[in-house]
């Protein structure tokens, strides 16, 4: 499994749950084409990126492209890799005929071809650096979620809601994206004064 320092967004549901079997990281969707118009999601990754950075992996149709050059242009081509898959003629098992350009998405190339992919995209990367702050950290858990009532109990949903609102995140992350994305974003500790002042 290639273990990823930076954040790895995708296009869809299916892209990610394929990368979550051959990559360590944080793994984000565009939800397709709602990233162009949902203003949460695009300061999401606009601060995800400058946190951690991103590498895009997107399908190698048109769509894929233009999702790509929007993201980029968003973030800043700075803060960002740019992770390839070749154009591979065919369609993916779970549909009834191949989408429009004839191309497999992500969720359909081979995982050689994937790693390959992200292993070119951290090829062309200057080192990390690692600093004291971020060895020390006390990692947001499972737990704390269920703790703090934003998730697993009675009004968690509400809680969750209101808490994503306060910190400007998109309402429909899953719970493993909200981990990933709380823990890029915020320490323990700042976090959990945010929830005090919500009570």
């Amino acid at each position: 499994m290639l273990k990823l320092e930076q954040a790895v967004l995708v296009e869809g549901k299916y892209d990610a749950a394929r990368l979550t079997n051959l990559v360590d990281a944080t793994i984000l969707t565009t939800d397709g084409s709602r990233v162009f118009r949902d203003k949460e999601l695009q300061n999401m990754l606009k601060r995800i990126a400058a946190a951690q950075g991103l590498i895009i992996l997107t399908d190698s149709d048109d769509a894929g492209f233009r999702i790509r050059h929007f993201v980029t242009g968003l973030v800043g081509a700075e803060h960002v890799l740019q992770a390839y898959v070749p154009a591979v003629h065919g369609k993916e098992a779970r549909k009834q005929a191949p989408g429009k350009e004839g191309l497999l998405g992500v969720e359909g190339i081979a995982d050689d071809l994937i790693l390959q992919g992200l292993q070119t995209a951290l090829d062309s990367a200057p080192a990390p650096q690692t600093t004291a702050q971020d060895t020390d950290r006390t990692a947001i858990a499972y737990t704390d979620l269920y703790e703090w009532d934003i998730s697993g109990t009675a009004n968690s949903a509400d809680r969750r809601r209101a808490l994503l609102a306060r910190l400007g995140l998109p309402p429909r992350l899953s719970k493993k994206e909200l981990l990933q994305v709380l823990n890029t974003l915020y320490t323990w500790e700042s976090l959990d004064a945010q929830i005090k002042m919500m009570e």
